[in-house]
């Protein structure tokens, strides 16, 4: 027997090893100043690519007046407690009620943050008996949620109608011996590759298989659909979603969650979503803010077409130019290109010190180890002239990549770690 604690000193993780290298730049950065296209990054202006602000509400004039005047009004603690025991509140029953109009469903129930959310949804809606289906590719907060799970799950390939239904036969024979149900998971649209879910084919699987759809639509609430009501509403199927997911931590540019479906099946959750059972409930600041963040997707259609504006340029710019931008369908903008983490290393530190471009990196273990992937996120407040300059930085990281420079540059970090 060991102490505890050997095992994690001694491994601190894929990511983990590089902390040294990375914590305070590659990762844990800190961007500073307003909210917008540009802001500083240690002490240079940077065109920011990393900020899922997609309709560009978290600095404008009307939403900071609305959330400075709530902390006055409210301060940060009101309303104190769970939602059941003493933190409910009109305004809270006025956002559920919005909320579920705005995404076609009967009822709506806040949730204070969408990963505990989502973790906790999951728990609620399946015993020992179900069974859960889910896309490989789902977001953490959904494996988590599964984890949770007592009973059996299945993965199907990502986006793989095939995978699913073969998926769905196993699940429907072991259901027939559980005497459970089946809950099948995807996403609006999928935070990594930009690939909405293909909810529509899902949907037409109800008629060979009895299953309920739970869609995790964080990135497409507000950004895709006539009204913005999200990838349901985009794929003309969003009365089949029985259990819609999404959070303001996107398009609404704030804090907090929801859960929309049937009102039994929200009536249900509200007594047995443990994450909200017994945690605080969202304080009036965000809740305010969130009413009015919501009036404005229903009244600002032009932030939305200026959003899939500067999308449509940034990812046509990129194809123009032979950049590999995967099979996206939302405004989730990945750049694949092939390269070891030192590399990824040097070709990030060259984007932001000599082209003043700001953007996520990703790589193993989160995609296959030789792959690099930078992920842009466009937003109505980025110009054309960000656009621009992004892919002409981009066209020149891409040389120096292909020609050697940072596997020169990073070959002294390589040997130190050992790589």
């Amino acid at each position: 027997m060991r102490d505890l604690f050997e095992r994690i000193i001694e491994n601190k993780g894929p990511l983990g090893k590089w902390a040294s290298q990375a914590e305070g730049y590659f990762v844990f950065p800190k961007l500073e100043g307003p909210i917008s296209n540009r802001m500083k990054f240690q002490g240079k202006e940077v065109i920011t690519w990393s900020i899922n602000d997609y309709l560009g509400l978290a600095n404008l004039p009307e939403i900071k007046k609305v959330d400075a005047e709530a902390a006055a009004e409210y301060g940060s603690a009101y309303p104190m407690g769970a939602r059941m025991m003493s933190g409910h509140t009109d305004f809270h029953e006025q956002l559920e009620k919005e909320l579920a109009a705005f995404v076609d469903k009967e009822s709506a129930y806040l949730l204070n943050f969408g990963y505990q959310g989502m973790v906790s949804a999951i728990d609620a809606l399946v015993s020992k008996d179900d069974i859960i289906v889910y896309d490989v590719d789902a977001h953490a907060c959904i494996i988590d949620g599964v984890r949770l799970h007592m009973g059996k799950r299945f993965t199907f390939k990502h986006n793989d109608i095939d995978s699913l239904e073969k998926n769905l036969e196993r699940a429907t024979k072991m259901a027939e011996q559980t005497g459970g149900g089946i809950l099948v998971i995807s996403e609006g649209v999928f935070g990594m590759r930009g690939e909405q879910g293909r909810l529509k084919e899902i949907v037409a699987l109800k008629k060979k298989f009895n299953f309920r759809l739970f869609v995790d639509d964080a990135h497409g609430f507000g950004t895709l659909g006539k009204t913005g009501a999200g990838a349901g509403q985009e794929q003309g199927v969003q009365d089949d979603i029985d259990v819609y997911f999404a959070t303001f931590a996107k398009s609404m540019a704030g804090i907090g969650a929801f859960l929309a479906a049937d009102k039994e099946i929200i009536d249900y959750l509200k007594y047995n979503l443990r994450s909200q059972m017994f945690a605080k409930s969202l304080p009036m600041i965000y809740v305010k803010g969130a009413l009015k963040r919501l009036d404005m997707l229903r009244t600002r259609p032009e932030l939305k077409a200026k959003l899939w504006e500067n999308v449509n340029a940034l990812q046509n710019g990129l194809k123009e130019r032979g950049f590999d931008i995967g099979t996206t369908t939302s405004c989730v903008t990945p750049v694949y290109l092939s390269g070891s983490i030192p590399e990824a290393m040097a070709l990030v530190k060259d984007l932001r010190e000599n082209y003043g471009i700001f953007c996520s990196i990703v790589v193993y273990p989160v995609i296959p180890k030789g792959m690099i992937l930078l992920r842009l996120i466009p937003t109505s407040t980025h110009t054309m002239a960000d656009i621009d300059e992004t892919l002409e930085a981009f066209s020149a990281i891409r040389e120096r990549l292909q020609n050697g420079t940072y596997k020169r540059l990073s070959a002294a970090v390589a040997a130190a770690m050992g790589e």
